[in-house]
C-alpha cells in the first residue's frame, strides 16, 4: 500500500492477483480499482457505462495495474449466475471479488409492495449473492479466496431509506452466517460499511456545491469526525481485507464511517 508521499508502508501480497470488481466506474468503486492498480493487480472491472470504465482503465494502467479488462454489464437486467460463469470461463478463478453494487436511490415508500422491496434487496444484496453461488465454489476447491461486499452503516443505524437499510441489514446477516460457514475452507467472506462519503457527482457533493444548510446540519449531528469520507479511505480498508494481512478476519464487517452518530 502506498502513502500519499509514495512510501511503501505494507506489503499486502496482492501483486499479480486476479481481482474482480463489480461496480468499478465511479466513486468508491473507482477508488477501489485505483487502489488495486497501485498493488500491481490484474483487474477485471464491471460497470454499466463503457466510457467511464475506459477512464478508470487509463488511470489504473498508469497507476501500476498489471492488466485491466473492462466488462460492460448491468447486473440488474442480466442473468447474474450466467454472467458469473461467463467471467470464470474467460478469466479463471478470481483471487479477490469485490461487490461494490447497490445504493439508496430506490423506492422510499416504506409501505410499498413486494416488487419495490425485492428490487432494493436485489440491488443491494441478492444480485451479488447470486454471483457468489458461482464464483465461490471454485475458490473453496482451491482452498483460498477473498470476497468483499460493500454494505452500509445504514444496516446498523437503521436510519434513512427503510428499503435500503433493510437490504443492507440482510446483506450483513448473509456475510456473518455464510462467512462463518466458509471460514474453515480458506475462503474469507467479509464486508465494509461506509458512512457518508462525498465524491464528484455524489449525493453529498451536490449539496456541498449548492451550499445547502443540510450539509452542516448533518456533519454537526451525525459525523463525529466533522467531515465526509473519501472513496480512497474506504478503498484502503477494502485492500487491507483483500490482502494476506487480514487472514484472521472471516465474516468481519468493518465500519468506515467517521464515527457516525
Amino acid at each position: 500500500m502506498l502513502c500519499p508521499n509514495g512510501e511503501i508502508i505494507m506489503d499486502l501480497g496482492l501483486a499479480n492477483k486476479r481481482i474482480l470488481i463489480v461496480g468499478a466506474s465511479k466513486g468508491i468503486g473507482r477508488g477501489i480499482a485505483i487502489g488495486f492498480a497501485r498493488e500491481n493487480c490484474n483487474i477485471v472491472a464491471v460497470a454499466r457505462t463503457a466510457s467511464l470504465l475506459e477512464e478508470v482503465k487509463a488511470e489504473a494502467l498508469t497507476g501500476g495495474a498489471a492488466s485491466f479488462e473492462c466488462v460492460v454489464r448491468d447486473i440488474m437486467t442480466c442473468d447474474t449466475r450466467a454472467f458469473a460463469r461467463e467471467l470464470l470461463d474467460k478469466y479463471g478463478v478470481f483471487d479477490v471479488v469485490v461487490h461494490n453494487v447497490g445504493g439508496s436511490l430506490i423506492s422510499r415508500d416504506h409501505l410499498g409492495g413486494a416488487d419495490e422491496w425485492n428490487y432494493a434487496l436485489k440491488f443491494n444484496a441478492t444480485a451479488a449473492i447470486d454471483m457468489n453461488s458461482v464464483l465461490i465454489p471454485p475458490m473453496v476447491e482451491r482452498g483460498k479466496g477473498k470476497v468483499i461486499h460493500m454494505s452500509s452503516i445504514s444496516a446498523v443505524m437503521l436510519r434513512g431509506n427503510p428499503l435500503y437499510a433493510s437490504a443492507k441489514a440482510f446483506l450483513n446477516a448473509y456475510v456473518t452466517t455464510v462467512g462463518r460457514q466458509l471460514a474453515p475452507t480458506g475462503v474469507t467472506l467479509c464486508a465494509v460499511m461506509p458512512g457518508a462519503v462525498a465524491f464528484e457527482g455524489s449525493y453529498w457533493d451536490n449539496f456541498i456545491k449548492q451550499g445547502h444548510p443540510r450539509v452542516n446540519d448533518f456533519l454537526r449531528h451525525h459525523q463525529a469526525i466533522d467531515r465526509f469520507g473519501t472513496p480512497e479511505e474506504v478503498a484502503n480498508v477494502v485492500l487491507f481485507l483483500a490482502g494476506d494481512t487480514a487472514s484472521f478476519m472471516p465474516a468481519a464487517i468493518i465500519p468506515v464511517d467517521g464515527a457516525n452518530m
